[in-house]
């Protein structure tokens, strides 16, 4: 699916050719469909989102029946990003399609700030949908606490083995792999297709891949292919970049670790997914079905010798985006180069079923032809984070990046304070530095940044952070 390879297809265009079609215009609105009707259940399809945890792109290895199924006989988006390189904030982009600066959750602890009223189970739900979660659900979030609007539910509190759980409202502990009893949960609520003609939301939120990185046990020995980093790992001279990166520590051993690690805790995953194709073939909903995977953010392997998430850097905010939906149009196995992101999948998810948002979106529906020709990518420091990022923004087009750095902190409830002060800046020509090695604005003079079109760059940026 590039953006020339085939024309785009909401769901208006693609029911206005079939039977189901004809059906639905006989009322005015797809909220008037009765819920559990066979008209509802023909015209709308299941959602099943999947949302893995710190996994960066180039994980394919383990993942090979995932990218079977959903890259190779779906839709493959290489230029898939997060907007807020970290888990709370970009889980709330999933749900609502805002920029984390227009939903409030600017940090991990900040997540009881997200309007539940604007979130994609919140609508779907009204809509007639059954809706479950299985898994993590927002970084902060008190166990106890059900999340809104799921009708059945199994909420994680993230671990690997023998976890506390919140199941349908009873706090409790679940022996075995956390990966494996939310592929059994979500199974079940599949099951209940079979009875239940309502159409379906199942979002499901694995810890995978993030630390401790705990395998499966008959994983825990998988050899991995080798690795010898990359020319960002661990980049040795890093004079032209911001002081903490330049105090990263980061080997290639780590980096190989890591990557490791999170290989084999994505084995399961995979499982979990290819479960999930077999279920629905079984119920005869794999074609009307939309499938969309994606993680909430990357992760650093000693890039800049770094190794967490929360940077500006690429392996951060780049992460895969696989979508499948066959009776959408979306099942012959194509690439999509457009720059998408998190804040791309509500809309999607809402376009696909006929619903409009009452609340303003950022993202754009992934079914239309919108390309965009820059995402912007944001981060807030939480207090006196020594030895981290500060605050910034980013302006991320397909062949440059611009970050600018502000004295900025955030506080428990995400409120900002601080003066706003630029105090860093860079600029990577991405088409002939890939991997960010050269910051073309370190002791660069003004003719260099009018060179460069920095001015222009910076207004852009600062237009976005308040739209």
């Amino acid at each position: 699916m590039s953006d020339n390879s085939r024309p785009r297809v909401s769901r208006r265009g693609f029911l206005a050719g079939t039977a189901a079609a004809a059906a639905a215009a006989a009322v005015p609105a797809i909220a008037q469909v009765a819920a559990g009707s066979p008209a509802a259940a023909a015209t709308r399809p299941n959602i099943l989102l999947i949302v893995t945890d710190d996994q960066p792109k180039h994980t394919e290895w383990a993942l090979p029946k995932t990218t079977a199924w959903l890259a190779d006989q779906g839709v493959k988006f290489t230029n898939g990003h997060v907007t807020t390189p970290l888990c709370s904030p970009s889980r709330s982009s999933v749900l609502t399609g805002r920029y984390a600066h227009n939903h409030g959750v600017r940090n991990n602890k900040a997540s009881y700030q997200l309007d539940q009223s604007t979130t994609l189970p919140r609508y779907l739900k009204q809509a007639g949908y059954r809706t479950g979660l299985f898994g993590k659900w927002l970084n902060s979030w008190t166990l106890a606490d059900n999340p809104p609007h799921f009708e059945d539910f199994a909420l994680l509190q993230p671990g690997y083995v023998d976890a506390q759980w919140n199941v349908n409202g009873t706090v409790q502990t679940i022996n075995g792999y956390t990966t494996n009893i939310i592929k059994n949960r979500a199974l079940g609520f599949l099951d209940k297709a079979a009875a239940d003609s309502r159409p379906w939301f199942a979002y499901v939120t694995p810890y995978a891949s993030h630390g401790p990185r705990t395998p499966e046990a008959k994983y825990a020995g998988t050899a991995v292919p080798d690795w010898n980093g990359r020319p960002s790992v661990p980049e040795h001279d890093r004079s032209d970049k911001p002081a903490y990166i330049r105090n990263a520590t980061g080997a290639l051993a780590d980096g190989k670790q890591i990557r490791e690690e999170q290989l084999r805790t994505l084995l399961t995953v995979d499982d979990t997914v290819q479960a999930f194709k077999a279920k629905l073939q079984a119920l005869g909903q794999l074609d009307n079905t939309l499938v969309i995977y994606i993680a909430d953010n990357g992760f650093g392997w000693a890039d800049h010798g770094w190794t967490k998430k929360s940077v500006p850097y690429r392996p951060a905010h780049e992460v895969p985006f696989y979508l499948s939906w066959p009776a959408g149009g979306l099942g012959a196995g194509t690439t999509d180069h457009r720059i998408t992101a998190n804040i791309d999948i509500a809309p999607t998810v809402l376009d696909a079923a006929g619903i409009t948002p009452t609340h303003s979106v950022d993202g754009r529906s992934l079914l239309s032809s919108y390309s965009r020709d820059h995402l912007l990518v944001e981060w807030w420091e939480q207090g006196a984070n020594a030895g981290g990022p500060p605050t910034w923004a980013s302006y991320v087009a397909k062949d440059k990046q611009y970050t600018e750095y502000y004295e900025l902190t955030t506080d428990g409830n995400g409120n900002v304070s601080g003066t706003g002060r630029v105090k860093f800046r860079e600029y990577y020509d991405l088409a002939g530095d890939p991997y960010q090695l050269t910051n073309k604005l370190y002791q660069a003079t003004p003719q260099d940044e009018q060179t460069l079109g920095i001015p222009a760059l910076a207004a852009t940026l600062a237009a976005d952070r308040t739209a």
